[in-house]
């Protein structure tokens, strides 16, 4: 059955919601289904490439828009460099958590002129939907265990904000890391999402001062030893187009 056309540019608040729809299908395809197609293209000897869902369910590895600033909100930048330095369902589910903030930041970017109410009823209508986060790593929510409402929806394991941000539960930081360990256990790689430990080399962007694991931006203490100002993937691209 062919589904009907969906507008470029969305116009209500069911018009966002198909469209938010159709590109989380298209995601989630490329995930799952296609797999095998997605991780062929996600090459690490490439370029910062990113992963588009499309409105007419179509999905897309490419560089990112060429225009500054971009039409609308760029999915995640780099995502190819993290494939081989991670087990492949953890690449998958961090690439999943990405897609779900960038959908919901292309969603709620369509409906920023209307009211409150319309916005509360799409993130409604959105959060009623599985993230992509749990489709890829087939985690659902636990049930209610007084079992007293078994008919309602359970709470989605990665929480999302009527701001389009998606939160997951942090975990306790251990008790046997020093002091050392729990001033950074909150810094996470800004390209594969990973914690900080201190038993890895770790470089820092000096221009958004985000941290990385060397070996996700291919950067080794040797190199790091050379290089007077250090810029990330996502800010060297950023400064090749201006």
């Amino acid at each position: 059955m062919e589904l009907p056309p969906i507008s470029s540019n969305p116009r209500t608040i069911d018009e966002i919601f198909k469209d938010f729809s159709s590109r989380r299908t298209a995601i989630i395809r490329a995930l799952t289904v296609e797999v095998e197609d997605f991780y062929a293209l996600c090459s690490p000897e490439k370029d910062n490439l990113c992963l588009y869902g499309h409105s007419n369910q179509m999905w897309e590895v490419n560089l990112p828009a060429d225009e500054v600033p971009p039409e609308m909100p760029e999915p995640a930048l780099g995502i190819n460099f993290a494939r081989d330095g991670m087990d492949r369902k953890d690449w998958l589910s961090l690439v999943a958590v990405h897609s779900d903030s960038w959908l919901l930041s292309v969603a709620f970017y369509f409906a920023f002129r209307f009211s409150g109410n319309d916005r509360k009823r799409l993130f409604s209508m959105i959060n009623d939907l599985p993230t992509v986060f749990e489709v890829v790593s087939d985690r659902k929510a636990p049930k209610d265990k007084s079992g007293l409402d078994s008919g309602s929806k359970s709470k989605q394991s990665v929480k999302r904000t009527s701001e389009g941000q998606v939160k997951s539960n942090s975990k306790p930081a251990d008790d046997v890391y020093g002091e050392d360990d729990d001033e950074h256990s909150e810094t996470l790689c800004g390209t594969c999402g990973g914690n900080y430990t201190t038993n890895e080399f770790w470089i820092g962007c000096d221009v958004c001062e985000r941290w990385f694991h060397g070996k996700c931006v291919k950067i080794t203490p040797a190199k790091a030893d050379s290089i007077k100002q250090y810029k990330c993937p996502s800010c060297s691209s950023k400064r090749g187009r201006q």
